[in-house]
């Protein structure tokens, strides 16, 4: 009888321990297809640390995967387009200015469709990394380039790379594609 409760304990030791490696293996798997380049990003700000990374990305679906996004307000779509259509414009006589208006109309947006407020912007991202990882960098990379850092063409590259958070901030639902018109003006920045 001692012998056969022994080798159950172990039996449901070693089935535990599977199934708790199994579901860390799962888990870092589920975190890098959900995040996908947001996962090395982060795993590379942890110095390749993937336990602290993933745990960084846990505790931000935590925090922000059951944020719902909200509808825009009527017209409002009508608005953004526009808005974008004259950052990209202005982008050609004042490329700083175009990336500072572009940043505040992508924080405004993200707010709109109820992600944190851009007032705090690392907040923000980690809101939009759950829900948009593919997108989120271009909106890095243009808010880095209000910052000072980098030339024209960085800039350029950074508008370009942030229309993708826009045009999916600007759809009705996740799936949906942006029904926006892209205005391509002579000598813009094509983003």
């Amino acid at each position: 009888m001692t012998t056969v409760v022994i080798i159950v304990a172990v039996v449901l030791v070693a089935a535990l321990a599977f199934f708790l490696v199994r579901g860390r293996q799962t888990g870092g798997r589920g975190l890098r297809r959900r995040f996908g380049p947001e996962y090395e990003r982060t795993v590379a700000r942890h110095d390749g640390d993937t336990k602290a990374a993933e745990h960084e990305l846990a505790e931000r679906v935590k925090l922000h995967g059951s944020l719902s996004e909200q509808p825009l307000a009527p017209g409002a779509r009508e608005t953004y387009v526009r808005r974008w259509a004259e950052v990209q414009e202005k982008f050609i006589d004042s490329p700083r200015d175009a990336v500072v208006e572009a940043d505040a109309l992508l924080a405004q947006l993200a707010h709109d469709r109820g992600f944190p407020d851009g007032g705090s912007f690392e907040e923000q991202t980690a809101a939009l990394s759950v829900h948009h990882a593919e997108q989120v960098d271009g909106y890095r990379r243009v808010h880095t380039a209000v910052r000072g850092q980098g030339g024209t063409e960085e800039m350029r590259k950074a508008l370009i790379e942030s229309r993708a958070l826009f045009d999916v901030l600007l759809a009705d639902a996740p799936d949906e594609p942006a029904r926006t018109d892209r205005p391509e003006t002579k000598g813009s920045a094509n983003a």
